[in-house]
Formats: C-alpha cells, sequence, structure tokens
C-alpha cells in the first residue's frame, strides 16, 4: 500500500517531501564511473557459464522476462535453434543481450538438448526529478540528460546524464556543482530517479595575465578581449564566465588588435585556464609573442585585367609609405578595390595581397593584386534555418540572384546585410558545385533568435523630471521583417505614448512605409509664474514613405495630421502666450533627404552625417508655413593620435528657417526654441526673443547652432560604460514681429556655452550629466549650469 501511495504523488514537492519521510526506500545511485564500466565485464563473467559442447539446440528456454518478448530476446542472441552447442558463440550471445541496455544480469546454461536463458530486466523509468537545482532549471536540466519517462534505466545512463548535467552546469559558471543520480524503487519494475544537484558557488575568472606582452599593460590588453575578470559590477553580464569558445575569440581579437597596431607577426603561443583549487574561480593565461612593430615600406596595386588601369583603383587604400602598417586599413582597402572593380563592371575581380614582412629593416612590402577571378556563375540560392523568417526577407538583403556572377566580396557584403537586421544568431553564405563546373549553389544559412524585446526604465531628466517609460517591440512582425513598436512615457512634467509600424521593403520594393500614432502633452514654465505653467498637447498620427538611391542615400516623406492644444495659461503670462491660447490643427508634408556615410549608426567614429529637412504646412489645416531644418554632423576618429577608439571629436551644425504662407502669423508651437540639449549651459528654450514685460520666451523663427564636442575615456573599467565629454556650443535665435505695445527683445548676437560632462551607457538607457558654463550671453537668457538628460532605447 505504501508503494501505490508513493507512486501517485505525481507533484514534485510532494514526490520530494515523501523521498524525505522514506530514507529506507530512497537508494543511492551505486553506479558511479568505475562501476558503470566494469559491471559488463563482471555480469559477462558470471552470465557465461561452462556449456558442454556438443551436440544441437533443440529449444531455447527464456526465463525472468516480464516487459519483452522472448523472441525479442532471442532475436539478439548468436545461437539459435538447430545450431550447435557452441561455448565461443554462446559467449557472444551473452555479450549481445547486455550490450541492448535492457538487462541488468543474464546467464546461459544448457538443459540436455535445450539452452535456457535466465535474465533479469533493467527497470523502466517512471518519471524523473531534479532536486536542489536553481541555477539549471527543471526546462533545461530535462532538455541536457538523455533519460525520459518510460526508457530503461541502466547505470551507464545514469552515469551519461551526470556528466551531461555537470556540462550544463560548467556552460553556466558553475564549476563546483555536484550532481547525484538516486532512484526510488516502484512495483513491476519501475524506478523513479531523482538527480541530487548541489550547485555551490558559481567559478567566475578571478584572474586574466599576458605573458610576453612588451609593448602593451595587462590593464590595457585586458579591454581589449571580450573575457573578464570578476567585479562587483558585473553581476548584469556573463563576461566573466569561463568560456571555452569565448576564449578562442579573444585570441582573435588580440590577433586582430596588434595587426591593427602594426604587429604583423604577432601570435598567440597559448590560452590556459586553470581552475583554482577551491574551484571557485579561474586564471586564464595568454602566452604570446609580439613580434616587431612594422612600416609600410612600399605599396603597390597591380592590374593584371584589361581595360581595369591601376589610375582607376587609385586612392582608395588608406594606407601609404612610412605609415605604421594596419591591417584594418588593408583589410578596408581590398574591400574599396573589390567594390570599385564591381562598379566598373568587372565581376569576376578580385585581389588578392601579398605582404612581405623583413624583420630586419621592421618594414613591410604590400602589393595588392587585381586580377580576374574564376568566370563562375550562381545556380541556385538555397535558404536554411529559417524557421519563421520568410524567404524573401533574406533575399533582398543579397547582392547577387540566380544567374548572376559569383563574387566573394558581394557575399561578405551580403553575409553583413543579414547580420545588420539582426533577426539571426548567426548567419553564413558558403558554395557548393552546381551541375557544371561554371556553376555554384549559395546556401545561406542562419539560426533564429528571439526578436521581441521589452523594456522598462526610469530615471531623471531637467525637461521632464523624475520618469518612467516602458516599450514593446517586435523588429521581425510574424517573420515578414515588419518593425511594429508601442512606447509609452510618463514624467513629472510630460507625458507621451506613440504606436508605430515600419515596412522596410513596403510591396516587395525598395520602399520604406509606416505609420505612427501619437499623443503627448508637456508642461512649459513662464517666467511670470515660476511655480506654474501652461501645457500643451498634440495627438494625431502620420504616414511615411521613404525610398533608398544608395546605401549613402535616401529620401523620407511624411504626412502629419494631428490636433494641437494650449492650454491652462497662468495669469500675468506673456500676451503672446495668452493670445495663442486654444486649439489649432496641422496638416504637414515633410521631407528628409539623408546623406549618410557614418561607419556605424549606433556609435558613430567617423564619417559625415547630412539630414535635409522641408516642412510644407497648409494642405487641409490651420497652420501654413514653410520650415527648413538642415543638420550636420562630422566624426573625427582620434585613435592615430591616443591609441583608443573612444577619443573622437564630433562637429555639428543646424539651422532653422520659418517662413509663415498665405497670411497666416506663426504660432508658439510652429516656432524654433533654443537651450537645453541644442545649447548647453542655458535652460530650455531660454535663449531667443523674450517678451520684455514679463521675460517670456516666445520661440524665434531663425536659428542656427555650432557644437564641437571631445568625447575620451576615462580611467575606469570599459564595462562600466562611462565616458566623458568636453565641448563648446554656440548658437542663435531671432526673428519675431512685435505686437504693438509689447515690446520683444530680440537679438541674432550669438550665445556661447562651454563645458564637461559623463555619460553612462547602463542598461536601462543612456544618462548624460553636464556642467556647463555660459561664455557669452544676452540681457533675458535663462541660465542652467547643470544638466541630466535621460534616454532609453526601445
Amino acid at each position: 500500500m505504501v508503494w501505490e501511495i508513493f507512486d501517485l504523488l505525481k507533484p514534485r514537492s510532494a514526490l520530494l517531501a515523501s523521498v524525505c519521510l522514506l530514507p529506507a526506500l530512497l537508494v543511492p545511485s551505486p553506479y558511479d564511473a568505475a562501476s558503470a564500466q566494469t559491471a559488463p565485464h563482471h555480469r559477462e563473467a558470471a552470465g557465461n557459464r561452462v556449456v558442454p559442447s556438443g551436440g544441437t539446440i533443440a529449444a531455447i528456454n527464456v526465463i525472468g522476462n516480464r516487459r519483452i518478448e522472448a523472441d525479442t530476446i532471442t532475436s539478439y542472441m548468436v545461437v539459435q535453434v538447430g545450431g550447435p552447442f557452441d561455448p565461443q558463440a554462446i559467449n557472444e550471445s551473452v555479450k549481445t543481450l547486455y550490450a541492448t541496455g535492457l538487462f541488468s544480469s543474464v546467464s546461459i546454461h544448457r538443459d540436455g538438448n535445450d539452452l535456457d536463458v535466465a535474465v533479469v530486466e533493467n527497470p523502466t523509468v517512471n518519471q524523473i526529478f531534479f532536486s536542489g537545482n536553481k541555477v539549471l532549471v527543471d526546462k533545461d536540466a530535462q532538455a541536457a540528460i538523455g533519460l525520459k519517462s518510460r526508457a530503461v534505466f541502466t547505470p551507464a545512463a545514469a552515469e551519461a546524464d551526470r556528466r551531461a548535467l555537470l556540462d550544463a552546469y560548467a556552460k553556466k559558471g558553475y564549476y563546483s556543482a555536484t550532481v547525484t543520480p538516486n532512484i526510488i524503487r516502484l512495483p513491476d519494475n519501475r524506478v523513479n530517479v531523482v538527480f541530487q544537484c548541489t550547485e555551490g558557488p558559481q567559478s567566475l575568472i578571478g584572474r586574466i595575465t599576458f605573458i610576453g606582452n612588451n609593448h602593451f599593460s595587462q590593464s590595457r590588453l585586458r579591454e581589449v578581449v571580450s573575457s573578464r575578470q570578476s567585479a562587483w559590477y558585473r553581476f548584469l553580464s556573463t563576461s566573466d564566465q569561463y568560456d571555452s569558445e569565448r576564449v578562442e575569440y579573444d585570441e582573435y581579437l588580440l590577433h586582430q588588435f596588434y595587426m591593427h597596431n602594426g604587429y604583423a607577426d604577432f601570435n598567440v603561443i597559448s590560452a590556459n585556464a586553470e581552475l583554482s583549487p577551491d574551484r571557485k574561480s579561474f586564471y586564464l593565461t595568454f602566452d604570446i609573442s609580439e613580434g616587431p612593430r612594422y612600416r609600410v615600406g612600399s605599396l603597390k596595386i597591380v592590374s593584371g585585367i584589361r581595360g581595369l588601369s591601376v589610375k582607376q583603383l587609385g586612392g582608395l587604400v588608406p594606407l601609404g609609405k612610412g605609415d605604421w602598417f594596419d591591417g584594418d586599413a588593408l583589410q578596408e582597402g581590398v574591400t574599396a578595390l573589390n567594390n570599385r572593380a564591381l562598379n566598373l563592371g568587372f565581376s569576376f575581380a578580385q585581389v588578392n595581397p601579398m605582404v612581405h614582412a623583413n624583420p630586419a629593416t621592421k618594414k613591410i612590402d604590400i602589393t595588392l593584386n587585381v586580377v580576374d577571378g574564376p568566370h563562375v556563375y550562381i545556380q541556385r540560392i538555397d535558404i536554411t534555418g529559417n524557421t519563421r523568417t520568410e524567404d524573401k526577407v533574406i533575399r533582398r538583403e543579397l547582392t547577387f540572384a540566380e544567374g548572376d556572377a559569383y563574387n566573394q566580396a558581394k557575399a561578405d557584403r551580403s553575409t553583413t546585410n543579414i547580420k545588420n537586421l539582426g533577426y539571426f544568431k548567426t548567419e553564413k553564405i558558403t558554395t557548393a558545385q552546381g551541375s557544371t563546373p561554371q556553376q555554384v549553389v549559395v546556401d545561406t544559412a542562419v539560426t533564429e533568435q528571439a526578436t521581441g524585446q521589452f523594456s522598462l526604465g526610469g530615471g531623471y531628466s531637467t525637461d521632464l523630471g523624475a520618469l518612467v517609460n516602458a516599450g514593446l517591440s517586435q523588429n521581425n512582425f510574424l517573420g515578414t521583417g515588419v518593425d511594429a513598436s508601442i512606447n509609452a512615457l510618463l514624467a513629472q512634467r510630460g507625458s507621451q505614448i506613440n504606436l508605430g509600424v515600419t515596412d522596410p521593403y513596403f510591396l516587395d520594393r525598395n520602399l520604406i512605409a509606416g505609420f505612427d500614432l501619437f499623443r503627448s502633452e508637456t508642461d512649459s514654465f513662464t517666467a511670470a509664474a515660476e511655480a506654474l505653467s501652461y501645457q500643451e498637447s498634440d495627438i494625431g498620427g502620420d504616414v511615411r514613405l521613404g525610398y533608398r538611391f544608395n546605401s549613402h542615400v535616401r529620401q523620407n516623406f511624411t504626412y502629419t495630421l494631428s490636433e494641437r492644444d494650449l492650454f491652462g495659461v497662468p495669469t500675468g503670462s506673456s500676451v503672446y502666450i495668452v493670445d495663442e491660447e486654444g486649439v489649432s490643427s496641422l496638416s504637414q508634408i515633410s521631407q528628409t533627404l539623408t546623406f549618410d556615410y557614418l561607419d556605424n549608426d549606433l556609435a558613430p567614429t567617423s564619417g559625415l552625417n547630412i539630414d535635409l529637412t522641408t516642412d510644407f504646412a497648409g494642405l487641409g489645416g490651420s497652420a501654413r508655413y514653410v520650415r527648413l531644418s538642415p543638420d550636420i554632423s562630422y566624426y573625427v576618429p582620434l585613435e592615430h593620435v591616443f591609441g583608443n577608439k573612444a577619443w573622437v571629436l564630433r562637429f555639428n551644425a543646424t539651422g532653422g528657417y520659418l517662413l509663415p504662407t498665405f497670411g497666416y502669423t506663426d504660432r508658439i508651437e510652429d516656432r524654433f526654441f533654443l537651450g537645453g540639449d541644442n545649447l548647453r549651459g542655458f535652460a530650455d528654450g531660454g535663449v531667443g526673443p523674450t517678451d520684455v514685460a514679463t521675460g517670456d520666451e516666445i520661440g524665434g523663427k531663425i536659428m542656427w547652432t555650432q557644437s564641437t564636442q571631445l568625447n575620451f575615456p576615462l580611467p575606469v573599467s570599459p564595462d562600466l560604460g562611462v565616458s566623458g565629454f568636453a565641448f563648446v556650443d554656440v548658437g542663435s535665435l531671432y526673428g519675431v514681429k512685435a505686437l504693438p505695445g509689447f515690446p520683444v527683445d530680440d537679438s541674432s548676437a550669438p550665445r556661447v556655452g562651454a563645458g564637461i560632462g559623463v555619460s553612462w551607457n547602463t542598461p536601462f538607457g543612456l544618462i548624460n550629466l553636464s556642467l556647463a558654463q555660459p561664455v557669452v550671453k544676452q540681457r533675458g537668457d535663462q541660465i542652467q549650469q547643470f544638466r541630466v538628460s535621460f534616454g532609453s532605447r526601445f
């Protein structure tokens, strides 16, 4: 009766409680590695009793089988009815029966002309449970083991699963974990299997050491590798967990770093990871050979293709004689040469670099041979691994199609395009022989990953006060490549919600289409009533359509329809604000022409970006104007000066011009405001035309700004995501027509602010702290020296 009750206890907690109450029934597994390996040999010796030879087997009698049919058992045996009594064949039969894993005991003996086979069946698994596991959840533990419900239990299987669970713990950094398999015997030769887990502390990387580094310090090389020493602030990261695959990647990063700095002979001799005696930490050691640092002795481009001259390929390699050798620059040059040849119509062109290093002179001679590669065409393109994403989403990122000439540079560019989608864990393009030697089959293999994201953050902004934001996005909606998101922000001085959908290839063409629905409300303080404010609300939507001319130039058109409301104006505010209280409507068409030559859209370090925006309001609605808003940014990398990519000089210039049309009188919602993020050292909207009577800022129709900012690293670990910046901002805002009897202080004189700041890139958003001093200001300008900006990435 005890067995029946115990067998019916299905919930894990109840089962484990019963295990504790019935210790006599819980049998610790005696199947350690040694017994699992030696047991079959002992069984063979016990089962293979001396069987007299001679005569013919008349019958085979199976004894002890309860679950397995006798015919099934005899089918595994070497000896059969009608065969001779051969001791060697009988011994082989014992081995084959053990090899099935179905039996814990096998013995064969002769009874006259019959052969008796006595077996003891291995039990079957009823249920599998895990105890003491927290880091390795049940779902992951179950996936790691081979034993399943209703499978045959064997000591070897239990040992294999124990090792599999230890490997799963090791991948999570728990190298001191122990796993003990226990069995609970049940009626009908069944068992419950309980894996008792003791996880112990996580084994993190305690120390990373480099041997043979003469030109770079230990701390500098620790910044290069992706593995990190354990530190309290890495609780949200896994980089301080030992991972053999990550160490291999670290070797690649070291090689790339040294090649970038001119050490062409660099080599990683070994990378060893040693587990401490207490198994709580790893000691990671890289033994490296740096070799000499090389300068470029000569650089030649040789064209072996008729019709393609060296002159056509000039100026593309960012290296020259006397420069320090740079592997990244060389690769950039090879790519540029490939692209130039392809653009000139040489579909099979390929660049073969030849590098000759002379350790005695410490110079490298480089020859870039542009040759006509094999004339191979693409017969077929296969897409594999995309279990969720539609084929067309991947195909449109390929720079070639069936029937095109195959070129490795195009294949590399296609791989980059697919990677930039962010839909896949891995992506790889390979080729196989086609139906003829001049044809190849291109296989594009991808591995899907989750593309949905939920974000929740909070913080403080000088503009809005304390704030909370949340967002839900899906970058690959239903596998179609459509980007859908909903974002909301709630702050002390404003709120905002936005629903957006974007199709990057509308109608499967080179069109970017989408729409947004939005509602926002903000508070604006007046000089007359600093404790009070007036509110502005904006509710509406827009429709967007864009076109890519090439990889650098695109144009977007947007139609916006919204209702704007200015309300809650406190008593004593400027007449320029009071008169505009109420509802207005906006029907606006905008276009933005973008020239994007940045090296990275998220964190640029070099290149140019130009946005030219024009707004036309007046197709319906009450607002009628033309508004121009150019924005230019230029980034200059200073790595060659300071030896660190974090040193970047940024120049930014913006402008604004508002022209009312058809007799329209511009409103405060239409104008530009200056101060805050676009002119640090001054309050939000604190620069520009002001009402002389009240001191309220009322915005302007003409604006320009120029900002010069130097970004630099701070003497802290890069893993903290903290960097510094210094800046000088210059700008001016003016151009408001004064009402009779209400003078306006409208100066076009430039204002200047300068200061320093710190950026902290947290998992919850980007926080900027800046301290600025107004260097040049005018009467009526509002000052704000300390500023906090909080930005969240959805």
